[in-house]
This record gives C-alpha cells, sequence and structure tokens, in this order.
C-alpha cells in the first residue's frame, strides 16, 4: 500500500465514494490502491462488496459517508439519482457538510449541478464541485481519465491530489457547472464521432475491404483520434461487453446538449442528428445496450454485427 503522506503532502483526509457502477467501482479502487482511506455506499449491496474485500469501509447511508469523510465523490446516473442521494431519506444532506466537499462525477445538466450546489450549501453548508468525467470504463480502470471541473478554485486544488489518482487531466473550467457544461461540448464531439465512425465501417464493410484495418490505415493522417481506435475494432468484432457507456446515458446527454443549445440560440445540427440516431438505438438494441451499438443500426439483418 502506497504512503499516505507522499500520495498527498498536505495531509491524508478521508474519502467516500457514492455511486459504485462502470465507472464509480475501477475510480474507487483506484483511490485504495494509491492507499487512501476510503468509505463507499452503493443503492445495490451487491456492488459494495468486493470493494469492502479490497480494503474500504462499508457505509450504511450517504448520510453515514459524509459524517465519515472530508471529501465525497459521487458517480450515479442522472440528476434524479443525485437528488436521490442527496435530499432523500438519510441522504447527504441530512448530515452536517460544514468544511466539507462533494465532488460530483455524474453528467448533468448545468442548471441541475447549480441547483444541487446552492440548495446542499443551505441545507449543512457542504460546497461543491461538478466533475463530469471522460475517457469510459477503460479509462476509469486505467486512471486515464479526462476531468473537467467547476466550483471554487481553493476546493479545486484541495481535492486535486486524490482526483489525480483517478485521472490523467483534472482542468478547473470555472465556476459550478462550469464542469458540465465543458462535458456537453464533450459529448457532441463524441456522440457525433460514434455515429460518424459506425458510418464509416459500415461502409468499408459493405464495400468489401477489412474494415479492423481502418485503425491502422489511417493512424497519423487527418481521421486519426483515440475513437477511431478505440471504436472501430469493437463495432467491427461485436466487442461490447464490457460496454463502454450505455446508449441510454449518451442519448441523455445529447438530449441536454439540445435543451441548452435552445436556451443559449446555439446551433447544433450534427449533435441533434447523432441524438435521434441513440434514439433508435435505444429502440432496436435497448437502454443498456453499449453505445457502440449504433454500428448495428446500418446492418442488412437487425442483430447482425
Amino acid at each position: 500500500m502506497a504512503d499516505e503522506s507522499k500520495a498527498n503532502p498536505q495531509g491524508t483526509r478521508r474519502l467516500g465514494y457514492l455511486g459504485l457502477g462502470l465507472m464509480g467501482t475501477p475510480m474507487a479502487r483506484r483511490l485504495l490502491k494509491a492507499g487512501y482511506q476510503v468509505a463507499v455506499w452503493n443503492r445495490s449491496e451487491g456492488k459494495v462488496a468486493p470493494l469492502v474485500d479490497a480494503g474500504a469501509r462499508r457505509a450504511v447511508t450517504p448520510r453515514d459517508l459524509l459524517a465519515n469523510s472530508d471529501i465525497v465523490f459521487m458517480c450515479v446516473t442522472d440528476a434524479a439519482a443525485v437528488e436521490e442521494v442527496i435530499f432523500g431519506p438519510e441522504g447527504l444532506a441530512a448530515g452536517s457538510g460544514a468544511g466539507k466537499l462533494v465532488v460530483d462525477f455524474s453528467s448533468i445538466h448545468p442548471d441541475a449541478a447549480r441547483d444541487l450546489a446552492m440548495r446542499l450549501e443551505d441545507a449543512n453548508g457542504a460546497a461543491w464541485i461538478d466533475a463530469p468525467v471522460s475517457g469510459g470504463t477503460k479509462g476509469a480502470e486505467e486512471g486515464t481519465l479526462a476531468i473537467m471541473a467547476g466550483g471554487e478554485a481553493g476546493d479545486i486544488e484541495r481535492v486535486r491530489p486524490y482526483v489525480l489518482a483517478m485521472a490523467r487531466r483534472f482542468t478547473h473550467m470555472g465556476p459550478v457547472g462550469a464542469g458540465q457544461t465543458t462535458k456537453l461540448c464533450n459529448q457532441v464531439i463524441v456522440g457525433c464521432a460514434m455515429a460518424v465512425l459506425a458510418e464509416a465501417t459500415r461502409l468499408a464493410v459493405n464495400a468489401g475491404i477489412d474494415a479492423n484495418r481502418l485503425p491502422e490505415a489511417l493512424a497519423g493522417g487527418f481521421a486519426d483520434s483515440i475513437p477511431l481506435q478505440l471504436f472501430v475494432p469493437r463495432m467491427v468484432q461485436g466487442i461490447h461487453t464490457p460496454p463502454l457507456g450505455h446508449i441510454a446515458t449518451m442519448l441523455k446527454d445529447l438530449d441536454t446538449v439540445a435543451d441548452v443549445a435552445q436556451a443559449t440560440s446555439t446551433p447544433v445540427p450534427m449533435a441533434s442528428l447523432a441524438g435521434q440516431l441513440f434514439r433508435l438505438a435505444k429502440a432496436a438494441r435497448g437502454a443498456e445496450a453499449d453505445a457502440l451499438e449504433i454500428y448495428k443500426l446500418s446492418a442488412a439483418e437487425r442483430h447482425a454485427v
């Protein structure tokens, strides 16, 4: 186990992690591997046990988690889930939050982040950082995530050593809500890239060339990118377990893009089209299917790769 004084020269703080899904579990595990004290809580108990076995403390409720943590990290499905774990029975807001920080890795509407931050501070004095992540499950496992944050500069620096145990990049983008807005920009790019790469891959397959070689052939050119190298082989080979992300999650984010675009008079024709394609994919493949199954929409047979 790592020397905690080296892991954080400012002194080790008690950490909590709430929400142990596709992203939360590997992120919490990285904190444990870095030598930090970590308490964990999840709505479904089955996801807690492996982390307890790895050295985490089991919290009984979100309130209990906050009581025994100086900083609480959170990664849940959507704004409704965030609302529940904060303001539901025995939620974070039920305990004293003076001097404590809540760092939300969930992707939610910027307006929701600002509202939740204000209400939590009014309820118990806890401060808020919205810090959505990009990099998928692979990035969470390898600690190579890009995390974009909104909040006070001093709070950002207070959590930076811990966040960098889970991520390669942690960028302060402005006040609360700025992290979520930056994530929406990210999702415009990623959502459109998934749709475009599915189209290019299908063209290669239908035209009779080896689509598996597209990443190699295009490496170093203007079309090269991390999505090209990561997504295309998974599409071609039908690798969807574990999913890089769920269709429902991408659709939620692209719908939020559309809402913010309308509120700011921003034209987003490409993101709007990608959103509709993911809506079709949700109907055809299911909400919990891997987002890369958007490639299957263009298959000759409905369930073909």
